[in-house]
């Protein structure tokens, strides 16, 4: 698994457990990197979560305008995530292309949450990155 793999990887474990726990992600991030049994969190994980924190509102805003039929809250917690990141980085992070992170967030659904989801992910990821240059000119 590529290095930026695990830290989506990561960044979604930690996204996960604190929204099912209802803790800070914050916290669970500083918790998991002072941690010397945890699994590393990078940089670009600590990134992530940091950026889909800040960025949550504008992110679920989206989401909720292009998921069709769908309501954030009604989403499957891990396509919730996986969608909260790949947002994230097609609107913040300059240096990861469109493409790429939603092949990135489709292959994580593929292998960690239901058959239909892949399909869900990419459409929704697809419709957000159509309109990511006027987005992104807006922040």
């Amino acid at each position: 698994m590529r290095a930026r793999t695990k830290a989506r990887k990561r960044a979604l474990d930690i996204l996960f457990e604190s929204e099912a726990r209802g803790d800070d992600p914050l916290q669970v991030l500083r918790d998991r990197r002072e941690t010397a049994d945890a699994p590393p969190v990078s940089d670009y994980a600590a990134l992530l979560v940091q950026g889909v924190v800040e960025h949550r509102d504008r992110i679920d805003q989206l989401l909720a305008e292009h998921a069709e039929g769908w309501t954030v809250a009604r989403m499957p917690a891990v396509d919730r995530t996986l969608l909260r990141i790949g947002v994230f980085e097609l609107l913040w992070v300059d240096e990861i292309d469109d493409p790429v992170a939603i092949t990135e967030a489709v292959e994580l659904a593929r292998t960690l949450s239901t058959d239909d989801s892949p399909r869900f992910l990419n459409g929704v990821l697809g419709r957000i990155a159509d309109i990511a240059e006027q987005l992104r000119a807006a922040r």
